[in-house]
């Protein structure tokens, strides 16, 4: 796991990392199911160096009560987190897999508040299903099997620690029952019919190899969004942030640059 020394804060119930000048442009990264806010990590100190401000909530993707327990709960859950610590007046939302899926479903319904959008490897049109057998093996071996999808290079970014912690949650009756009523939300509640409504600037930047949201699926995000321009990553899976963080930051930087640029 991550050894990132960044402080987390509290605010109500809400966790976060918050990092960078309190009034800059702000950029709001949401991360996937079994993903945490360290998943970010490597994608920080770059653009707080250059004036902005990184905000990471912890998204409560397997916490929630079952009911709630939904890509429209995550969303209202992500309003409600940006109105506690305070809208920014300039908000880039930055989802990867889930997350992009939720950060698209809360601009669907704030538009107002969200100046523009970057997606990487998003769910929300089609991906490779999360099957109820991932929640019945205890087997490390079965579930490392899985992991694999995410990565390109899986061996490098994940390790037993890791995967142990994964399988306490796929374990863990009440978790696993939340995370399959997230899955079978995230392959309903889909985005398609209202990615044209999205008009602010959107990036996509996308692993040439990910096998969970095949690269088709990119195209689709860049053919349905109006005002997009699309990247792919070579020898990178379904978490480019995480597998090629510099490719990534600097494809992020250039577009920041050119949309939402730092002003003295």
């Amino acid at each position: 796991m991550s050894t990132y020394s960044f402080p987390f804060k509290q605010k109500d119930e809400f966790t976060f990392w918050d990092e960078g000048p309190v009034n800059a442009p702000t950029l709001l990264y949401l991360h996937g199911i079994l993903g945490d806010v360290e998943n970010w990590q490597n994608n920080i100190t770059p653009f707080t160096e250059a004036g902005y401000r990184v905000i990471v909530p912890l998204l409560p993707c397997y916490k929630m009560p079952l009911r709630q327990t939904h890509v429209p709960g995550l969303a209202k859950y992500v309003a409600q987190f940006v109105a506690a610590i305070g809208k920014p007046e300039k908000m880039i939302v930055i989802g990867n897999s889930l997350g992009g899926q939720v950060g698209l479903h809360y601009i669907r319904d704030h538009k107002e508040d969200v100046f523009a959008q970057v997606l990487a490897g998003s769910s929300g049109i089609r991906e490779l299903a999360m099957r109820g057998e991932f929640f019945r093996r205890k087997d490390l071996d079965f579930i490392r099997s899985r992991a694999r999808l995410t990565f390109y290079d899986a061996e490098k970014h994940f390790n037993d620690h890791f995967l142990e912690e994964v399988s306490k949650i796929v374990n863990n009756r009440e978790y696993a029952l939340k995370l399959i009523a997230m899955a079978r939300s995230s392959a309903h509640d889909v985005v398609g019919g209202f990615l044209h409504e999205l008009d602010m600037p959107n990036l996509i930047i996308w692993g040439a190899n990910d096998q969970l949201t095949p690269p088709d699926v990119a195209q689709e995000f860049k053919n349905g969004l109006p005002n997009s321009e699309l990247h792919f990553l070579q020898e990178c899976g379904h978490a480019p942030m995480m597998e090629h963080p510099e490719q990534f930051n600097a494809l992020l930087m250039d577009w920041l640059g050119r949309v939402c640029p730092i002003t003295a």
